[in-house]
């Protein structure tokens, strides 16, 4: 089985979009107090979703950002995200995004 079984095409290539977002935004993530570059949270988003996948735990970019981009599995702490000085919960921001994936911006 691929990686991205458990997604249908669409799926997949939302949660690739937002992946992609992730890792090209420039902005600072904190995951449990410490300080992430976008790259290194885009590596551990993907690893997250990856593990899910295995277990069937995702079909849906909904279900990735709320299991896989919203809190720590370990401590349960919010991840947030710094972007231009702005703090915001990661899923909120990736919330967000999805929308203007889905309205084709």
């Amino acid at each position: 089985m691929s990686a991205q079984g458990a997604l249908d095409a669409n799926a997949q290539r939302e949660v690739s979009a937002l992946l992609a977002f992730v890792g090209n935004s420039h902005c600072t993530f904190i995951r449990n107090g410490s300080p992430y570059s976008s790259t290194q949270a885009q590596a551990h988003l993907q690893d997250k979703l990856d593990y899910l996948l295995r277990k069937d735990r995702v079909n849906s970019a909904e279900q990735f950002i709320e299991r896989a981009a919203s809190e720590s599995s370990f401590s349960g702490k919010p991840y947030k995200v710094i972007c231009d000085g702005k703090e915001q919960l990661s899923a909120d921001w990736l919330k967000d995004e999805l929308q203007r994936i889905r309205q084709g911006h």
